[in-house]
Parts: structure tokens; sequence; C-alpha cells
């Protein structure tokens, strides 16, 4: 296991074009590896934000089959990096929802781990004028994902997942260093909670947390809040994009560090429930 290493997370305003958003996705992973990243990470819906929420079953794919999955995986095999790949489209059980995946890839460019978003955003926002119903159209994953891999152990979630700490709680009892949360905060709930919440799961968890999000105005006429950012184990902004446009936040990843973090300040064994 590499004991420090750069991550990046991307930032992206992506559209209702496939083809666009690849080649967006593609210039910044080459940013990132060039700037030296060894891990990066894409956010939620890198490949497609639809007009509407139905849209998405036009682009779903089988799972281990196609064209987004084959860029995820060749793109981390190009650059030698691990690749957190957001989330696509796959499908399921329920011809009418898709799972919404977010794929882990190695260097070799094979598939190290899938993890199906658990929390889906069925709510009303900004005093009630922006509704979402992501249930309608995707169907919830029902299985926490930790991986070990050469950087350390990686625990998966996707945006809404913020807001559970169970869950998180529950990836760190499975060994989570590194929590890795591609998101596509609304610019209301971004501008009220995202800080918050990322320093919130990255500090009660002693792990480093790896935010990449959506950021701008999308065909749909929703915005989301940007402010890609990497927290550490001690609530520290360790990086962050300023704003909501596509960009590339890198910070310094130290496991050592954090394990010496773990035994100084040892929280995580002091629980009583």
């Amino acid at each position: 296991m590499n004991d420090a290493y750069i991550a990046a997370v991307v930032q992206m305003t992506s559209r209702a074009e496939v083809a666009a958003n690849l080649a967006q996705a593609a210039a910044l992973i080459a940013a990132a590896a060039g700037a030296g990243a060894r891990l990066v990470a894409l956010p939620e819906n890198f490949s497609f934000l639809g007009r509407r929420e139905q849209d998405k079953l036009t682009v779903a794919e089988t799972d281990g089959d196609g064209p987004l999955q084959d860029f995820l995986a060749n793109a981390a095999h190009r650059h030698g990096i691990h690749l957190v790949g957001g989330t696509i489209p796959l499908r399921g059980g329920d011809p009418r929802r898709v799972r919404a995946a977010c794929l882990l890839y190695g260097p070799d460019g094979q598939r190290l781990a899938r993890y199906d978003k658990m929390h889906l955003f069925d709510v009303s926002v900004a005093g009630g004028h922006e509704h979402y119903h992501e249930s309608a159209s995707i169907e919830p994953g029902d299985e926490p994902m930790v991986v070990e891999t050469a950087l350390g152990r990686l625990g998966l979630a996707v945006c809404y997942d913020l807001r559970f700490p169970e869950l998180f709680r529950t990836l760190q009892a499975q060994g989570a260093d590194v929590l890795a949360v591609p998101s596509a905060f609304t610019e209301s709930t971004g501008a009220a909670h995202w800080h918050l919440l990322c320093r919130t799961r990255a500090v009660e968890n002693l792990c480093y947390l790896l935010a990449p999000g959506q950021g701008g105005q999308h065909d749909n006429g929703r915005r989301t809040y940007g402010h890609s950012l990497i927290a550490s184990p001690w609530a520290d902004v360790l990086a962050e994009c300023a704003d909501a446009e596509p960009g590339i936040a890198y910070a310094r990843v130290d496991t050592a560090s954090l394990q010496d973090i773990r035994a100084r300040f040892p929280a995580l064994t002091h629980r009583r429930l």
C-alpha cells in the first residue's frame, strides 16, 4: 500500500450530450493525471445529465458492457490511475428504472468495485419551488462498498448519501481510510450544507473525504453548487474548486499520517453504542 499520494477531484458541468461530457471528462482526467494524481474521482452523472429524469434510461448500460464503462476502463489504463467513475446508469431489475452505479477502476483498467447509490433524493427544496423524485427513475442499492486497493481502503458513497451518517460509520467499520462521494448537490442545498456535511463525515470517521461535484447550469434548468473538495481526517478543507466552473482540486492523501491521528485521538475506539 502507498502511504502517500496525490488525489484529484474533478468538477464538471455535465449536459444531455454524452459525447461532449466524455470529452470534457477525458480532458480533465488527463490534466489530473498529468499533474501527478494517482487517484482521480469524477462527479455524479458525469457522463449524462438529461433534460428529464427518465432520459437516463436511454443511455443505460448492462453491467460490464457499454461505452461508458469502456471509457472509464480505458481512461484508468491509459493514465495508470485509480479512477472513481462518478455514477453511470446501469440496468437493474426494474425496466422503468436504473441503478446509479459508482464504479472504481484500477491502473490496469480492471474494475475493482461497484457501489449503487442507496439513498435517493425525493425532496422539495428552495421554499418548495424545486422538486426532485429520484426514485421514479432510480432503483436504490442496498450494499455498502469498501474496497482494498494499492492506495489503501476506499469507501464509496454518492451525493444524498452524505446525509446518512450510519452509512459512513459502516464504511469506516469495514476499514475505509478514504471516502469518495461523487455528487451533484443543488445550488441551494449546497450553499446551506455541502461543506458542513463533507467536513463532518470526514472528522467523525477520521477519514479523508474526496467530494467531486457538478457545478453550474444544466440543460434541465437545474443549477448545481460545485465547490468540489478534499477534506482531511481533521476536517480541514485541503483543496477546493473555488466556484461552480469545471476544474480540478488536488490534495495529498497520507494514510500513514491518518493512522497516527487515529492512534493519538482514538475516538473511534471510544464508541459506546
